[in-house]
């Protein structure tokens, strides 16, 4: 099974996105690349060291033994050629190859929005995160957090109270849940959402793999709003992540004397969205119609023809004939699919047979009576 070699690549120390980009590119094939000699991994464009520990996680290593363990423990393995591998992270720079997760990733998770902030949360902090994971939760938008204590487990326990989906993000392996007393919660998360890590299986939590987790928190998500946060919050690196990866960036204005304030007021002062109300989230975000859109999908839902379109469309207009010659379909079954794809606003015409890919959050979609 080609999964178990990105499997075994992920637990190399030191291969990360660009490298195992490099190896893909160069063997062709995963399994010829784990397969290869020093040689030939070296001309691959690893240094002699990272090569050499290839050769040992090789060696030591039963992939398959290993692959049955995670199945045993009911742990998936989703990598970027898995059509379930969450499309918004996908789009972000250097992407994690690999995603552990236990529970069940839905299409409607496209529509997210991370809810982070401080541990030592206030109870004015508690109100809002409370209150704002159950309206996003009321209104189909999944909640995605990093299951750390306060504002994170309020984020996570006040969605599904509300009987909404959210995304824990591990700094962990996916079998280790932190802190141990989230155990009932991770529990009740994978049973209306998921929870993911790009570390395997084992790994502890150490404080280093917190900082870079956190850009997977916002890299799922459309928007990361920060509750509270002081001025060292592992919440401002989730914020300033989401920045770089052109993701929006919302901040609950707060106490200037609070410490738990500091960070989030400077967010605002540096030109984050001041959230005054998550009305004011939903408007900016046009996250109004999610249920709209989620009931196109189930009138109108997609097919292989329609997967094909979606992967060689871009933003840059693609003429019918070129549509045709890129995919290999029957010119009548593209067209076809490219009017109906165009009336769930997947795509859209921008004159002359050109066609455009629109992104599913800025498409204007209209259920039909």
């Amino acid at each position: 099974m080609e999964k178990r070699f990105w499997v075994g690549f992920n637990l190399v120390k030191g291969i990360g996105a660009v490298r195992l980009r490099d190896l893909q590119d160069h063997f062709g094939d995963l399994s010829l690349a784990w397969q290869a000699p020093l040689v030939a991994l070296q001309s691959a464009g690893l240094g002699l060291k990272l090569a050499e520990r290839v050769l040992q996680i090789r060696a030591s290593l039963d992939l398959d033994k290993y692959m049955s363990r995670l199945q045993a423990q009911g742990i998936q393995i989703l990598t970027w050629d898995d059509e379930l591998y969450p499309r918004r992270l996908k789009e972000i720079d250097q992407p994690p190859p690999v995603l552990y997760m236990r529970g069940e990733l839905k299409p409607e998770d496209f529509w997210s929005v991370a809810v982070v902030g401080t541990r030592r949360v206030s109870a004015y902090g508690r109100q809002v995160a409370d209150e704002l994971a159950m309206y996003l939760a009321n209104n189909a938008v999944t909640v995605i957090s990093g299951l750390a204590r306060g504002v994170d487990a309020i984020a996570h326990q006040s969605a599904l109270k509300a009987g909404g989906r959210t995304i824990a993000v591990l700094g962990c392996g996916v079998d280790r849940i932190y802190p141990p007393e989230h155990t009932q919660l991770a529990e009740k998360i994978m049973a209306n959402g998921a929870i993911l890590s790009d570390y395997a299986p084992g790994t502890p939590p150490d404080a280093s793999n917190f900082p870079p987790r956190n850009r997977i928190i916002s890299g799922l998500s459309m928007a990361t709003v920060v509750v509270e946060a002081g001025q060292t919050s592992g919440s401002l690196i989730t914020a300033q992540f989401a920045a770089d990866q052109g993701r929006e960036v919302f901040a609950v204005p707060g106490n200037i004397l609070a410490p738990q304030s500091k960070g989030t007021n400077r967010l605002i002062a540096d030109g984050a969205h001041l959230m005054l109300s998550v009305q004011d989230l939903l408007e900016i975000l046009d996250l109004r119609r999610v249920t709209e859109r989620l009931e196109v999908h189930k009138i109108l839902p997609g097919n292989e023809t329609e997967e094909k379109l979606l992967r060689v469309l871009s933003h840059d207009p693609m003429h019918m004939d070129e549509i045709r010659n890129q995919t290999g379909l029957p010119i009548e079954r593209v067209s076809a699919s490219l009017v109906m794809m165009e009336l769930k606003g997947l795509i859209k015409q921008v004159g002359g047979m050109n066609y455009v890919a629109v992104r599913e959050d800025q498409a204007d979609y209209e259920v039909k009576a």
